[in-house]
């Protein structure tokens, strides 16, 4: 009953895109006018050649922002080449016009007889040769061949269906996290109903229906119909405007998006509504027998009294995320918000911890909550050493994983790419080290923390509520026999425009991106045992390239540093 494999434009359409794939990059864990109908047939063959290009392997461009920004490279490569093949097809028509407006005007002469034997040769030579040099000419071809060369010079870098299909669940979390309105989206508008917004762009940017389409289409072949309905009603909405233009890089029509959401609404219940779409479908094209037989079906079950009334669609929670209504209302606080109660005994200061290191240039200390234990500190990094370790980790980047039993896997649930750094990389990792070991006052020679891990979030970059600690015996973690993680330093490589909040669940708190500073807290409690309030999360980054540096120090080594309390609940 759902849409089929539509038609033979649909195929070609897709057949388009083969080539648009990017081979992913590796790195290391633990240390992406019309033409003129005379050339048409050249300019086909060669099209033709185009899309039948095996495409390379899959890439990650959409899970971190450098390699989104990396992707702007080959866009204007491929400017460039548009550009000459522009040029080039334009002096072709120049030509082509000129030989059709000296015909037109032997046509429409009427002292141009063939009584005069020069005119007679020469309808005789167009006929024999002209026209068929004309019709045959292989310049549009070798004008298209140049394009298509221009394209495999950058195939490599190009994004593929994983990253478009990411791109596209990105945009539908930034919806869900931030409760932004598709409607607003797809005009560029970053706001929730009643609200200021969240991100005013300097230059306003909206979505077309081929763009909603395919972002409803995602979540059409997920079976999300809750996400489905909302995209493809507002690409429905879009074709409807413009019915009649066609653009040629559009891959999807008003038919297409009816058809979906005719489907989706069925799968929701709605079956009234479906009939409506379905029959608005007939109106474009009548002879579509599949959807014929759907309203048929449709009508058959409103008669019986199925899908009179459809309940509310819910959301559904693909995560299975049990805090997720408090985990968006921290990512929806605006910047620097405190929480809603006074909180007491917190406090700025310059602090030394009795380090050599710190005696000159303290740290700049600020703390953020009592229970869990979580300090931020100021200016811990120069802009030039944000920007070494940056450098130091973009070739390495590689997508990030989690934690699954005693595996590591990528998950939906974070989305950013990370690199690892020795301390030997550069003096600037080392610098870094020693000033951590002296703000925290723990050990961090190895085996008693972890090398340092860059991360670079990716489009809609988010990381869900997790703890850095290990929760099972059986946790990758305890490879390094050095136990749990007993304290986390993150350090803010960069600012952001809005989101990419770092968010504390149980403790109803957020720390908004603050650049060059270093936020701590400690994973364990004295006894041992993990830390329940320090359940963390990475709010998506709704605007802007967010880069941290995690440093993860483990309880062995520390024990003189940080010894039990006489308080066994301690």
């Amino acid at each position: 009953m759902g849409p089929d494999k539509r038609t033979e434009r649909a195929a070609l359409r897709a057949l388009a895109v083969r080539g648009l794939w990017a081979l992913e990059v590796l790195g290391v864990l633990g240390a992406l006018g019309a033409l003129a109908a005379l050339g048409a047939l050249g300019v086909l063959g060669a099209l033709l050649a185009l899309l039948l290009l095996p495409p390379p392997s899959p890439a990650e461009t959409f899970s971190a922002m450098l390699s989104v920004r990396g992707a702007l490279g080959a866009e204007r490569r491929l400017l460039r080449r548009l550009r000459s093949y522009l040029r080039d097809e334009s002096s072709r028509l120049r030509r082509l016009r000129r030989f059709y407006e000296k015909v037109q005007a032997l046509h429409q002469d009427p002292e141009a007889s063939v009584d005069n034997p020069l005119l007679a040769f020469s309808l005789i030579k167009r006929l024999h040769s002209d026209w068929p040099n004309v019709i045959y000419s292989d310049e549009a071809t070798r004008n298209t061949r140049a394009l298509h060369v221009g394209l495999r010079e950058v195939e490599q870098e190009l994004p593929g269906t994983e990253d478009l299909d990411g791109a596209a669940r990105a945009l539908m979390r930034l919806q869900d996290v931030y409760a932004l309105s598709v409607k607003g989206l797809a005009n560029g508008v970053f706001q929730r109903a009643g609200h200021p917004p969240l991100y005013s762009p300097s230059r306003h940017v909206s979505l077309s229906a081929d763009d909603c389409f395919h972002v409803g289409k995602v979540a059409y072949d997920a079976g999300d119909y809750y996400h489905s309905i909302a995209w493809l009603e507002e690409a429905v909405s879009l074709f409807r405007l413009s019915y009649g233009s066609w653009n040629l890089e559009d891959r999807s029509s008003l038919e297409d998006a009816l058809d979906h959401l005719a489907f989706s609404y069925f799968m929701a219940g709605n079956i009234s509504h479906a009939l409506s779409l379905s029959r608005e479908f007939l109106r474009y094209d009548p002879s579509n027998q599949r959807v014929s037989r759907n309203v048929a079906k449709y009508k058959k079950l409103l008669e019986m009294g199925t899908g009179a009334s459809a309940s509310p669609l819910q959301r559904p929670n693909s995560t299975r995320l049990q805090s997720r209504d408090a985990y968006e209302e921290l990512c929806q606080r605006p910047r620097g918000q405190p929480a809603p109660e006074p909180l007491l005994y917190l406090s700025c200061s310059y602090e030394t911890n009795s380090s050599p290191h710190l005696l000159l240039q303290p740290a700049k200390k600020e703390m953020v909550r009592i229970q869990p234990y979580v300090a931020l500190y100021h200016d811990f990094i120069t802009d030039a050493e944000a920007e070494t370790i940056k450098g130091l980790a973009g070739p390495w980047l590689q997508r990030s994983v989690v934690a699954s039993g005693e595996k590591q896997q990528k998950a939906e649930y974070r989305i950013s790419k990370s690199a690892w750094l020795k301390d030997t990389a550069d003096p600037v990792v080392r610098a870094l080290d020693r000033r951590i070991a002296a703000v925290t006052g723990l050990d961090l020679r190895p085996p008693y923390a972890e090398y340092l891990q860059v991360v670079n979030y990716g489009l809609g970059g988010h990381y869900e509520p997790h703890f850095d600690h290990a929760t099972s015996t059986k946790s990758p973690l305890y490879r390094m026999k050095s136990g749990n993680r007993i304290a986390t330093i993150m350090i803010y490589l960069s600012a952001v425009e809005a989101g990419g909040s770092t968010a504390f669940i149980y403790a109803n708190f957020s720390v908004p991106v603050v650049k060059n500073a270093a936020l701590f807290w400690w994973n364990l409690r004295r006894n041992g045992n993990g830390d329940g309030d320090t359940l963390h999360a990475g709010c998506p980054v709704l605007a802007g390239d967010k880069w941290v540096a995690n440093k993860w120090i483990h309880e062995h080594g520390q024990e003189f540093r940080r010894p039990c309390s006489a308080d066994p609940q301690d």
